[in-house]
């Protein structure tokens, strides 16, 4: 890697695809976005012409062969992610992978393999973790400030849900939008799950339960460190993206709350009044997304491990089945039954 520089192709030129690129070519001094694949070759060729990068290409295998190609970021649809993985590993590539990896546990595994017989590196697009907030409540906890983790609270509630079509082939609303919801359990905690209770509905929309899934949903976990967590999910929060977490414990609590575009408060006699939150999450995670793919660039120049790791890619997923099926059957499913 001539002078430190880490040479990216991005793989799927969609939203997410798209803020990454544009992170890559604009945010990341020690890292240069080389080529883009889709295939939609237009939409390769557009973020391609938008960033003033030369190569856009509708095979990405053409990338993966390409020596002077260092890694690749894979934004591309989630059917394609664990099979992109395997072929970038075996291509000495190292690789930023959206999540999920898959929602096939079998084929996650072989992913996993393929990475760590190919000894390059691997990091999931958990973006959470990368808000200076929800990071800052993370070293708190693990430094102690709270005592004993007891209780660990997370809201997640979007703005409005997605598309029906899309709801249909998502896998579900464990493994779309509570899946990161499980990662900062995780995250926060320091501790994995030991058995998982989900109950939901469809409460904003009924063709969502036409469609086999629910749009609010609450899940409570029993962590290995004795502490207790719960999630609460909806798909659409009248007032905006709602985002919370808190970690309590023995010597106090420590919690971050949502992000406005201001901070002005008036305040009148109808009350008093401030900015909803931002609108979701690409507005939301805007600073994360940088900071995540920063980290992955560092690593791979430094030789360190990714902070979101193929492990943490599995871990979400594994809790999402295990969410899946106590919804499904009625009661508490211990992880041992899933993984």
């Amino acid at each position: 890697m001539a002078n430190q520089i880490l040479n990216v192709a991005v793989i799927g030129c969609g939203r997410i695809g798209r803020i990454h690129a544009e992170n890559l070519a604009l945010r990341i001094p020690c890292a240069r976005l080389v080529a883009t694949a889709d295939v939609t070759i237009n939409a390769a060729k557009e973020v391609a012409a938008q960033l003033h990068v030369a190569r856009a290409t509708g095979e990405y295998r053409e990338l993966l062969a390409d020596p002077a190609i260092d890694a690749v970021a894979i934004c591309s649809s989630t059917d394609t992610h664990s099979r992109i993985i395997q072929e970038a590993a075996a291509a000495g590539k190292h690789i930023f992978c959206e999540k999920p990896i898959d929602y096939d546990l079998t084929r996650i595994r072989a992913a996993l393999a393929a990475v760590e017989k190919a000894k390059v590196k691997l990091q999931i697009g958990f973006n959470r973790r990368f808000d200076p907030s929800f990071a800052r409540v993370r070293e708190l906890v693990a430094a102690g400030a709270v005592g004993q983790p007891h209780v660990i609270r997370i809201t997640s509630r979007d703005p409005g849900p997605p598309p029906l079509e899309y709801i249909k082939v998502s896998g579900g609303i464990f493994l779309d939008m509570t899946i990161h919801d499980f990662d900062m359990v995780r995250f926060l905690s320091g501790s994995e799950a030991e058995d998982v209770y989900a109950i939901g509905d469809a409460l904003v929309d009924p063709a969502i339960r036409d469609a086999g899934d629910v749009d609010t949903a609450v899940v409570t976990m029993r962590l290995k460190n004795g502490a207790l967590a719960t999630i609460d999910n909806s798909r659409k929060a009248v007032y905006g993206y709602d985002q919370r977490v808190e970690v309590f414990g023995s010597k106090g609590s420590v919690a971050a709350g949502n992000r406005t575009p201001d901070a002005h408060v008036l305040s009148d006699a109808a009350g008093v009044h401030e900015a909803r939150p931002l609108h979701f999450f690409l507005e939301r995670y805007a600073e994360a997304y940088v900071i995540e793919i920063r980290a992955f660039v560092e690593a791979v120049l430094k030789d360190q491990p990714p902070p979101a790791s193929g492990l943490d890619g599995l871990q979400p997923v594994i809790m999402g089945l295990a969410a899946t099926r106590s919804l499904r059957e009625g009661r508490p499913v211990k992880l041992a039954e899933v993984a």
